[in-house]
């Protein structure tokens, strides 16, 4: 791969301290030094732009890039699908995002393809198909369609929505199906969902004894679940049953947070999607009854934020973007700019989430040894984060030592 040399940045390492200008030189995929070199290789000039590690989104879901509802009721072809998920991989890698964790939607095949780079797009940590308690948030056949139906719905290889399961014993069964497809960690969803028509956000969903059983099975593989939760008595569950991640928490109270802090379960917070459901509802392909379920919901989130902030909730960062219109991932930097300050927005979206996703050895941190996974700023996003929001600022993307963008 050689060597390559980005020079006269201001560099943003990821872990919060102010920029300061460097040079950075690239060998073999990896950062070399903070600092230029005299041996040959590529010298590109990065003066003027702000360097910051390659984003990560801790919450996608690259299975549902097409219109929601057409997808649902088979109005779409596969092949209109696939590209359609190709398509957002490829925005979501120009918007400055190298990696990603999927929260449930595709299976294990677009991972593998995007992996050896026959698609562009971002590194793909996958969940698989969510799992889901009969007829809770997660599953949308029509009313008369019997609940084992469901699974017809599944494109093998492509998109995997989610897995019903009535017990603990189906929830086993579905959760190894999920690990044979090429999950790498698990999600359930245990309340409720804006994005739903047989639930409210109130409902609990899954008992603390069938969360275990999904607990047990990814830590007998080294790895964890994270749980779809807005309500209290959810995330309460899920933190008994020994999950290490809440996914929304709209609703999070003090003690709850409190709980979270104290067993070291992570936070990721969703705005972005709660924008995109309140203001272009039909761009992601639903209908009013969606946005009527969401309102509200902003408010109550990012008092949750606040809360989850004051106990001392690692907090990540997730777009959660559904449907067609996922080019704009980097709003949610911009939302939690605002709401706390562009230092900790960049924070969230690398060092934080890195160590959520467990890559924090590999990415979420510009420093010798680290993955180099970097985005090159027309301009610094402390002072105008606004810049987060538009791809067109990410000039320059470097995937794993690679230049995979660069509008210079």
């Amino acid at each position: 791969m050689g060597r390559l040399q980005l020079v006269g940045a201001a560099v943003l390492d990821g872990s919060g301290r102010d920029p300061v200008e460097a040079d950075v030189t690239v060998e073999d995929g990896h950062i070399d030094r903070l600092g230029g070199s005299s041996a040959p290789g590529e010298r590109l000039d990065a003066g003027g732009l702000t360097m910051t590690p390659g984003l990560i989104d801790a919450h996608v879901h690259l299975g549902l890039s097409s219109p929601i509802q057409q997808q649902f009721s088979f109005r779409i072809s596969a092949a209109e699908i696939a590209a359609d998920i190709f398509g957002t991989a490829g925005a979501t890698l120009d918007a400055g995002f190298t990696t990603v964790r999927d929260t449930g939607g595709i299976d294990g095949g677009v991972v593998a393809t995007i992996a050896k780079g026959k698609v562009r797009g971002p590194r793909v940590l996958s969940c698989g198909p969510v799992q889901c308690q009969t007829g809770g948030h997660g599953y949308y056949g029509a009313d008369w369609e019997p609940t084992e139906l469901w699974s017809s719905h599944h494109i093998p290889g492509l998109c995997a929505l989610s897995m019903m399961a009535g017990n603990a014993d189906e929830l086993r069964a579905n959760v190894r199906e999920a690990f044979r497809r090429g999950a790498c960690f698990l999600k359930l969803c245990v309340t409720g969902g804006v994005v739903g028509a047989h639930d409210r956000l109130t409902d609990t969903q899954f008992t603390v004894d069938e969360i275990a059983v999904a607990v047990q099975e990814a830590a007998a593989r080294g790895t964890y679940v994270t749980v779809h939760a807005h309500n209290n008595e959810g995330i309460r569950n899920a933190v008994a049953a020994g999950v290490r991640c809440v996914e929304h928490g709209t609703d999070l109270d003090e003690s709850t947070a409190t709980l979270m802090a104290t067993h070291e379960v992570a936070l990721v917070p969703t705005f972005t999607v709660v924008e995109q459901l309140l203001y272009d509802t039909a761009g992601a392909g639903l209908g009013e009854p969606t946005r009527d379920r969401v309102m509200g919901v902003r408010e109550r989130m990012t008092e949750a934020l606040a809360v989850a902030k004051e106990a001392g909730v690692r907090i990540g960062l997730g777009s959660d973007l559904i449907g067609p219109a996922q080019h704009r991932r980097g709003e949610e930097l911009t939302v939690r700019a605002a709401l706390e300050t562009p230092m900790e927005a960049l924070v969230a979206a690398t060092k934080t989430n890195a160590g959520i996703l467990g890559l924090a050895d590999r990415v979420g941190v510009i420093a010798p040894g680290m993955q180099a996974d970097l985005v090159l700023w027309n301009g610094s996003p402390l002072e105008d984060p606004e810049l987060f929001a538009d791809p067109a600022n990410a000039v320059l993307v470097v995937q794993a030592g690679r230049v995979v963008q660069d509008l210079r």
